[in-house]
């Protein structure tokens, strides 16, 4: 799952900015915060635009994050993946065969062990690890796994970018246009 060599995946927190990115050479983009009401459309629109949205199921307003979300999210909006916190979201969209993208939190050490037995249990597509800002975790966790790893969370720099990519992440996400300018893909001819 090579993202098209993005090393950058934009995270939308913003229509204006997914508005933007429609006209961008990024074919990947990460939909967070949204509203139910709304994600129709914005999947639709992205792809007519040739885009694959990410949608972060656990920040949908207006939709619980458990089985019967996914489902509905699966079905009615049918993005090209699904990131969430819960294992059982992400049981929905590999069984919908949709992207499914882990989100851990990486505090301690015991957290380290605990998701990485989460990990092997719900074998997700991806994992993002937030922060991303660790990257000597990723180079633990590629020992133990063998999916792309995300470095997302507190990624505010270039150097934070190049580091987290050296660490072993296959990409970064971020909200930070900034970023996202840097390192967009050369448009395809």
């Amino acid at each position: 799952m090579p993202f098209h060599n993005q090393t950058i995946l934009p995270a939308v927190r913003k229509m204006r900015d997914f508005e933007t990115l429609l006209n961008s050479s990024y074919t990947y983009i990460v939909l967070l915060d949204s509203h139910i009401g709304q994600l129709k459309s914005i999947v639709k629109e992205g792809k007519r635009a040739d885009k694959q949205i990410l949608l972060h199921a656990d920040l949908v307003q207006g939709l619980k994050n458990d089985e019967h979300g996914a489902e509905f999210l699966c079905q009615e909006v049918k993005p090209a993946g699904l990131i969430s916190t819960r294992s059982n979201v992400l049981s929905v969209a590999k069984r919908r065969d949709i992207i499914a993208v882990q989100r851990l939190f990486m505090l301690d050490s015991m957290a380290l062990e605990k998701n990485l037995n989460i990990i092997k249990h719900t074998q997700p597509d991806c994992v993002e690890i937030l922060p991303g800002i660790i990257p000597q975790v990723f180079e633990e966790l590629h020992e133990e796994i063998e999916v792309p790893i995300f470095a997302g969370g507190f990624i505010r720099s270039v150097d934070d970018v190049e580091l987290a990519l050296k660490g072993g992440a296959t990409a970064v996400t971020t909200s930070k246009s900034e970023l996202w300018k840097h390192y967009e893909p050369k448009k395809r001819i």
